[in-house]
């Protein structure tokens, strides 16, 4: 692979993925209780994924398989997406969190 990074944790995208992270653990920690093993974690989880998967990807170390990774950690960002849409509409977000979230993605 030919990039400028040293390691994964060079690349912006995986450093604004982490970031990423912390934005959606902050605005689910107002979740209903309810939603713990449901919605809320379904989210988490896939937002995390976003950065393990760029992470996973570079330790490959081939151009394929990275690129491979990064279209996996894309479908975790319309997973993330997809369940604010739903969060949204449930009123667990409201519209500044959502659009938090949008613009993020």
């Amino acid at each position: 692979m030919s990039f400028d990074a040293k390691t994964y944790k060079d690349l912006i995208v995986w450093q604004k993925s982490v970031d990423f992270v912390s934005v959606i653990y902050d605005i689910t920690k107002s979740f209903p209780n309810s939603e713990q093993f449901g919605i809320t974690n379904q989210i988490r989880r896939a937002s995390v994924s976003v950065s393990l998967n760029i992470a996973e990807g570079w330790g490959r170390k081939s151009n394929k398989s990275f690129a491979q990774f990064l279209k996996i950690s894309r479908g975790s960002l319309y997973e993330v997406e997809t369940i604010s849409i739903i969060s949204n509409k449930l009123k667990y977000l409201n519209n500044e969190q959502f659009e938090l979230i949008r613009i993020s993605v």
